[in-house]
């Protein structure tokens, strides 16, 4: 027989008939009762054996841990907790796990701590928090791909190596094959990238934004989703040096349309993970309430992780400039009683406990900030005729603060090679972006979501490194 899905046994349809089940085994409790689990859901199926029928060795060798074939009728339950169960007619042990070795790992049947699961990435898919939270990641991507490509979107791939800066940040990580140890310099000492692979110095990319500029100016709207890398010195719960990003493109957007385009991109994967990913969702929001449970009052979140993901869904996002922000922000009570631990004037990059205060206590939905200051944004973000602030747009949600960044691009060939000039950004280097400024230029439009940022919102897991299979970090390039 054909083995069977544990998520599609579970859904009834198969009482009565012979199956076959693979899995790994959760529990085996009085040499009765075996829960299997196979990935394909967080729920187990519960197998019962009748030990008379089955020889001491080969129960034995039913471990937790261990990979097994099951074979038998699924029946409905007769005891409490399940609504159904295999009466087991055969067992086939596919891998085993000793004891011994599985009392080391994640594995042992306990609560473990996100610290110690993070040194065990290559198990912790085992775990059912870890199973919830990456079929979550899942379903988060797949309903990107869907939403764009149902809105004709094209799917653009932007490359992994870039001889550009797109954020003008500085930290990239190099790519070179020359020899590290005697590289070839230059007649005044410097390293001589013209004889590297590329013939110049290249580097791991930090966006396909400029790109994907190109691909919009041309295709219309087109979106990117790929891996993007940032060599910034910083171990907080919040940054990865690899991480994932999405940027749509639009022709002919303004920044209302991008706002538009972003509100109704987060609303649909708000609402698709809610739709779709009911028993993962279960589990998380009763485990972020148990831990919530262990906190002062005062550090509670006021809503849950179901609650949140609604909020989202059902609010209509507010949309304030960052001038009326920093107003709201002066004259709240946090500010008034010396509360927030940063200081609030205009110019000011916002920081979370702002971004939160904004969302959470002022207006109680997701909030749009826009016309940011120029200083403090990036050079292709296009200049509002006030001369002092862009064109550009964040979007905040509860919990997280920041999770969207965009702007209306700037189009006019002469304020963009000005912008070059104020960030020192050499004209040579980014010819073939100002070329898209002189044949045929248009007002156009992105935004750029962190996924991992949208999976730690769909799932309420407080550190980026849960979010992702393995973890780039400082000092940390295991598995």
């Amino acid at each position: 027989m054909k083995r069977i899905k544990i998520a599609d046994v579970l859904s009834g349809s198969l009482v009565g008939d012979p199956i076959v089940v693979k899995g790994w085994v959760r529990a085996f409790r009085a040499n009765r009762f075996i829960q299997l689990n196979d990935g394909s859901t967080i729920k187990n199926i519960q197998a019962v054996v009748d030990f008379e029928n089955f020889d001491e060795h080969t129960l034995k060798r039913v471990t937790i841990g261990s990979a097994i074939a099951i074979t038998g009728k699924l029946v409905e339950s007769q005891g409490s907790g399940q609504a159904l169960e295999i009466q087991v007619e055969r067992i086939d042990i596919i891998g085993e796990a000793h004891p011994d070795d599985i009392q080391k790992t994640v594995m042992q049947p306990k609560r473990h701590s996100l610290e110690f699961l993070r040194e065990q990435a290559h198990l912790r898919f085992r775990t059912n928090t870890f199973g919830a939270v990456f079929r979550i990641r899942h379903a988060v991507s797949y309903a990107i791909h869907k939403f764009f490509n149902d809105r004709g979107f094209y799917y653009l791939h932007t490359p992994i190596i870039t001889g550009s800066d797109a954020e003008g940040a500085g930290e990239m990580f190099r790519v070179s094959t020359l020899d590290p140890k005697n590289p070839p310099l230059t007649d005044d000492g410097n390293v001589d990238y013209s004889q590297d692979f590329f013939g110049k110095q290249v580097n791991l990319t930090v966006s396909g934004q400029l790109e994907a500029e190109l691909g919009a100016l041309a295709l219309g709207q087109v979106y990117t989703f790929g891996p993007t890398f940032r060599a910034e010195n910083s171990n907080t719960s919040r940054h990865l040096a690899e991480f994932w990003m999405i940027e749509p493109e639009v022709a002919f957007n303004d920044l209302t349309d991008n706002m538009d385009l972003t509100e109704d991109f987060l609303r649909y994967i708000a609402d698709y993970v809610l739709t779709n990913c009911e028993d993962d969702l279960a589990f998380l929001n009763e485990r972020e309430q148990k831990e919530q449970q262990s906190k002062p009052k005062n550090e509670r979140s006021e809503l849950s992780l179901i609650e949140r993901l609604e909020f989202v869904r059902d609010n209509a996002f507010k949309r304030i400039t960052y001038t009326e922000a920093i107003d709201y922000l002066l004259r709240s009570r946090p500010y008034k009683k010396n509360q927030f631990k940063f200081d609030v004037q205009w110019g000011i990059d916002l920081q979370s406990e702002h971004e939160r205060y904004l969302v959470e206590r002022e207006f109680q939905s997701p909030v749009i900030i826009t016309d940011y200051p120029a200083s403090i944004k990036a050079f292709y973000m296009r200049q509002n005729d006030d001369g002092k602030t862009v064109a550009a747009m964040d979007v905040l949600f509860p919990g997280i603060g920041e999770i969207v960044g965009g702007s209306q691009r700037e189009e006019r060939l002469d304020v963009l090679k000005a912008k070059c000039a104020d960030f020192d950004i050499p004209e040579e280097e980014l010819w073939w972006y100002l070329d898209t400024r002189r044949f045929g230029t248009v007002p156009h439009a992105g935004f750029g979501l962190g996924f991992e940022r949208m999976v730690m919102f769909a799932t309420g897991m407080t550190n980026i490194r849960d979010v992702i299979p393995f973890p780039r970090t400082p000092q940390n390039a295991e598995f």
